[in-house]
């Protein structure tokens, strides 16, 4: 068997074992998004009792609960970063917890009742959770110096397999689950994580395999450097952290604003769930559209740093909430405004997320030393654990003894809208006055004995 190579080679062509990260990542992707599709509407509709009976959540739990688990699948990145980076390295860590996050597909698809949720979640969160900031990492650990012109692409394509597999997988699994129940719908998300495993294994002896840095990493986190990388970082995540909150509710409230909804497109009626899928397409046709068109037409007049990029992202993001809170007033008279609504939010949150989602991954392990790649990546998706918490938070302390809500209906919209806006201005002012530096992994030649 070939040896495993330790460094990326000094080339400024596309490494060779990026096609298999990106099927990799479309097929794992398809695997999340469609179990996390379905979610609310599981726990809505078809959770049973202990003693097989039906015994669904109100609205609110639901919600509670999606946004709790959401939260703890970017919290347990940290524990997937220190095995990588401290002990295992990147590739071994994927492959272990890849078959955790498979036994909780098969929780799912096999009990029905809220514990077999709360295990079928729970190894998920930490299979998904734990690979998450390896696989991006892993990504860039590919490139050199020689050919890192070619990240910012790669990183693109790299997000349009997410999105790619999202799409096919929040279409499928929610019909699914309405023509022949939760198990079908649970069952293949798990045969395609199954599927994302065996890609990345085929692909071993064509990666680059960063070894664990071991206490270089322990020391270098703890560092002058690393400390101050971190904390750097933690300003621009705070406010990352709001996006996060409104973002991740297009799998929760959005979902339950569709069910009362005209959802007639084109003479067929959309399900609640699929509306969901708009996401994914949108990013796909997105990403070209601002990589070759919309950031060369602005660099002309005003050069886009990657903090701009994200804060004009969060102006977006709260006109994009402004939507389904003016649907909401017309929901709460009486009314039954079209999914099309929802369709112009997808557009203006999906352009939003470009801008804030991709450039923030990107902007993270360049930001990163060498030696903490997937601890950083980690660090950055705490920011989408603590905006999905504050959302879980929200949702639990509005809940009444009665079963009603203290912040219903539209303003429960206008209060994230509101949130979004002062975040936005806010994070205008830290972008001025960051300074930060950039690491890339050395090449092959570079890393040499003798050389500096």
């Amino acid at each position: 068997m070939p040896p495993y190579r330790h460094a990326p080679l000094p080339s400024s062509r596309l490494p060779a074992g990026i096609p298999f990260i990106i099927a990799n990542e479309a097929a794992e992707r398809f695997s999340f998004y469609g179990m996390r599709a379905i979610l609310v509407v599981f726990m809505t509709q078809y959770l049973l009792a202990a003693d097989g009976a039906l015994a669904p959540m109100p609205e609110a739990e639901a919600k509670g609960w999606y946004h709790l688990f959401v939260s703890a699948v970017y919290m347990t990145p940290l524990f997937g970063a220190l095995i990588s980076d401290g002990l295992l390295g990147k590739y071994r860590t994927i492959i272990v917890l890849s078959l955790v996050y498979c036994g909780g597909h098969l929780a799912l698809a096999l009990d029905h009742t809220r514990m077999g949720l709360v295990v079928g979640l729970g190894l998920i969160a930490v299979g998904a959770g734990g690979i998450k900031p390896c696989v991006s990492a892993h990504l860039g650990d590919q490139f050199a110096q020689q050919n890192r012109r070619l990240l910012p692409r790669v990183f693109g394509w790299f997000y349009f397999a997410v999105n790619f597999g999202a799409f096919v997988s929040m279409l499928l699994t929610p019909w699914l689950v309405r023509q022949y129940g939760p198990s079908a719908a649970f069952a293949l998300p798990g045969l395609l994580m199954l599927l994302a495993t065996l890609v990345f294994w085929s692909g071993r002896y064509r990666f680059v395999h960063i070894p664990p840095g071991g206490g270089g990493f322990v020391r270098q986190v703890l560092g002058a450097e690393g400390l101050g990388v971190l904390g750097r970082l933690a300003l621009v995540y705070l406010f990352v952290a709001v996006f996060w909150s409104l973002f991740d509710q297009t799998g929760s409230a959005w979902v339950l604003q569709a069910q009362h909804m005209d959802r007639t497109l084109f003479g067929v009626e959309v399900l609640p769930a699929q509306i969901q899928a708009a996401n994914p397409l949108l990013v796909m046709l997105l990403i070209p559209v601002f990589s070759y068109g919309v950031y060369p037409a602005v660099e002309r007049f005003w050069p886009l740093t990657e903090l701009r990029k994200i804060g004009l992202g969060m102006f977006v993001t709260a006109a994009a909430f402004a939507i389904p809170t003016w649907v909401q007033i017309q929901i709460d008279q009486g009314g039954q405004p079209t999914i099309a609504w929802q369709l112009l939010a997808y557009l203006l949150l999906t352009a939003a997320e470009v801008m804030v989602s991709i450039t923030c991954l990107e902007f993270s392990y360049t930001q990163a030393p060498r030696k903490m790649k997937s601890f950083v990546m980690a660090f950055f998706m705490l920011s989408i654990s603590a905006g999905n918490l504050f959302t879980s938070a929200v949702n639990f302390f509005i809940q009444n003894d009665g079963g009603g809500d203290r912040l219903s209906g539209a303003d429960y919209y206008l209060f994230f809208t509101v949130l979004m806006l002062a975040t936005a201005l806010l994070f205008s002012l830290l972008a001025r006055f960051y300074r930060g530096d950039t690491y890339l992994q050395e090449s092959l030649a570079e890393a040499l004995p003798g050389r500096d």
